[in-house]
């Protein structure tokens, strides 16, 4: 049995907005059902989207990444598309991100917003263009895998995407999450060229520039040490290790010219820390053996959900 189409709208104090939002997607989704999921708005939010023809839900647990997680418990459908209530996505796009996952073309589709070079045009606020470019190149150097548009929020994503993705982010840094976990779990993704359009005058970002920015350094730095277990603490494991040479190698050299150790701490601190670079090894080799393991239950998982439709 078919699900059709369901389009995602988190919410937090989006009056000004989402009216037009759940409007343009009815436009050009008639055949969709609209979810939005109220996140503790202060104003008339989840009124305004009820009297437009929303599903209109709520999520007491503060956070973009609350939301969508518990959006992923609740609906079934065949395609999920998730886009921002602040009228910055074009619903006009709507259909070049659904076909690719209805046709079975592609399992997670990203709305691109920066390389038709809208994005920049029209964001006035300082640094998100430099924090976008940072966290590509961060996956780019860990994964191999360049997008296009890592931190978009318009995307759609197949059924048995949505119903094996372990979200674990609370905020912001959900779109980073998605976008590692596609390519960690080798996920078919394919880039949309959208047009972007900045919030409408009176309608204010919830984004912590600086805040949000460290929260998702820290969540690849984390998916990091969880997915690729053995290149992170190889990478811990030469960093110990230089700095043990560092102080190590004087103390050689003056061994092999007097027969003498006359700096003993310094010796004694390049040992520790190049047994700790050899534990840090270790440590990442049996991390790598857990972590091939989990990815062969997680690809189990997969075909017994695929199997269930």
């Amino acid at each position: 049995m078919s699900n059709g189409i369901a389009v995602l709208i988190p919410c937090y104090n989006e009056a000004i907005t989402i009216a037009k939002v759940v409007d343009d997607f009815h436009r050009e989704l008639p055949e969709a059902t609209i979810y939005v999921y109220d996140n503790n708005s202060s104003d008339d939010t989840a009124e305004i989207a009820r009297a437009h023809g929303a599903v209109v839900r709520f999520e007491p647990r503060q956070g973009k990444g609350n939301v969508v997680r518990q959006m992923f418990r609740d609906i079934e459908a065949d395609c999920y598309l998730m886009v921002d209530g602040d009228d910055t996505y074009p619903a006009e796009a709507a259909h070049a991100l659904c076909n690719p996952i209805l046709e079975n073309r592609a399992d997670m589709t990203v709305g691109d917003r920066l390389s038709n070079g809208t994005y920049a045009e029209e964001n006035k606020r300082a640094f998100h263009g430099f924090g976008n470019d940072l966290v590509r190149a961060m996956i780019k150097w860990i994964y191999g895998y360049g997008f296009d548009d890592v931190m978009t929020g318009y995307r759609a994503f197949s059924r048995t995407f949505v119903k094996t993705f372990p979200a674990l982010s609370e905020g912001f840094q959900i779109e980073t999450e998605l976008s590692i976990h596609a390519v960690d779990r080798r996920w078919r993704i394919l880039d949309v060229l959208i047009a972007y359009r900045d919030r409408p005058e009176g309608s204010k970002s919830k984004l912590d520039t600086v805040g949000d920015g460290i929260k998702v350094v820290m969540m690849i730095g984390s998916l990091f040490k969880n997915y690729r277990s053995l290149k992170f603490f190889s990478l811990v494991a030469l960093i110990l290790a230089i700095i043990g040479l560092a102080f190590g190698i004087p103390v050689i050299f003056e061994y092999l010219q007097t027969g003498l150790v006359p700096r003993l701490p310094t010796a004694i601190l390049a040992v520790r820390f190049i047994f700790l670079a050899s534990l840090a090894l270790v440590a990442g080799l049996i991390l790598d053996s857990v972590a091939k393991s989990e990815r062969r239950q997680w690809e189990l998982t997969f075909y017994r959900e695929t199997k269930s439709r």
